[in-house]
């Protein structure tokens, strides 16, 4: 209970400083993004809007681990499923019913996850939840949010870094390739998005079932779960990577018409993925670090990947290879980052399960 009103605390805090400085720096930030002269006012109409949502967004993705910790899964998925379909059927109708365009695209988004933020706390105020968050209760540990702050800190640097990584190869492709090279990088996170999103999403739900065995001292389970969610997770990567560069004009095609778009991002494709092909295997180590509570680790695996092996090699290749030294520090780093994952985990993972969980002081439980 101490946890969740910290995080819930938190949660209010990040949201108020988040809000001030992204209205402060949108602009700059949109044109970082490659937001050109014409495409500028229509960016920053959504994000005007959309910061509105700030709150209820960082609410219900904030809080919906929560509930997930309590066994609900159910529940859990509902909170994504409301934000998800009625997005879907208020974007049509803001957009093109209401002739609102782009305003209504972010009023829809909005309104969908304000939502889906009264579902999640609607359940966790549930006087019969188990692990309830009573607003007349709520109390800050310091103790609590240090310990939360050092096992997010790793996650929070995968997800933050996409938009930096963004920001980097996007410049790249324009200032070594043209428009059209920044259209097949597009095409590329998409497709990326696509396909690791529920390899992701399967991870983080065996995290729970990890923490709670290695509390619990049960360490034959743990071992069972994450061998499991290694080869489920590896294969499934593996197998949608590979059908991918198998057959890339015809998931090019799923996002656009030009003819010249599609080849260029059909050619790059097959680069680009190689290393993604084993990316699995990160994944779970990433998630099973953090599950034991190897901040540590984990945080060191968040960083090499992206900051101290893609930035860089993004940013240097070009000046030998020209665009194409833009994609090619993709897989470079991916094959890199897996293999150096993978032997950190082999060399810890026995001395942790043996040492078992550091115990909290009574102040910090």
């Amino acid at each position: 209970r101490t946890i969740l009103s910290t995080g819930f605390l938190l949660l209010l805090s990040f949201t108020a400083a988040l809000m001030v400085l992204l209205y402060c720096i949108k602009k700059p930030l949109l044109v970082a993004f490659g937001a050109s002269e014409n495409t500028l006012p229509y960016a920053n109409q959504y994000l005007t809007i959309y910061l509105i949502g700030t709150l209820p967004v960082m609410l219900y993705m904030g809080l919906n681990p929560y509930i997930t910790a309590q066994g609900k899964a159910v529940t859990a998925m509902v909170t994504i499923s409301i934000g998800a379909v009625l997005n879907l059927i208020l974007d049509p109708i803001f957009i093109f019913l209401f002739g609102m365009g782009v305003k209504g695209a972010a009023i829809a988004t909005v309104i969908s996850q304000t939502c889906s933020a009264l579902w999640v706390l609607r359940a966790l105020m549930d006087p019969k939840a188990e692990l309830a968050l009573e607003i007349r209760k709520l109390r800050f540990s310091a103790p609590a949010a240090k310990r939360m702050l050092a096992l997010g800190i790793s996650p929070f640097i995968m997800v933050s870094t996409e938009s930096l990584i963004s920001i980097v190869i996007n410049r790249g492709m324009s200032t070594y390739g043209g428009d059209l090279y920044v259209g097949a990088y597009t095409v590329l996170q998409s497709l990326n998005q696509m396909i690791f999103a529920p390899v992701n999403g399967f991870s983080q739900g065996s995290q729970p079932i990890i923490s709670y065995n290695y509390g619990a001292g049960n360490t034959a389970r743990v071992r069972s779960t994450y061998r499991r969610m290694l080869v489920i997770a590896a294969t499934a990567v593996f197998i949608a990577y590979g059908v991918v560069m198998l057959f890339p004009q015809v998931f090019a095609g799923m996002f656009t018409t030009d003819a010249q778009l599609v080849e260029l991002t059909a050619k790059i494709i097959r680069v680009f993925f190689i290393g993604m092909l084993f990316f699995g295997i990160q994944n779970v180590v990433q998630v099973t670090f953090v599950a034991l509570g190897q901040a540590k680790c984990s945080l060191f695996i968040a960083c090499l990947r992206k900051l101290i092996l893609l930035i860089p090699l993004a940013l240097i290749l070009p000046h030998f290879m020209g665009v194409a030294g833009v994609y090619w520090a993709e897989p470079i780093s991916d094959l890199v980052s897996v293999t150096t994952c993978s032997i950190l985990f082999l060399v810890k993972i026995n001395s942790i399960l043996a040492n078992g969980p550091k115990k909290a002081a009574p102040e910090e439980a």
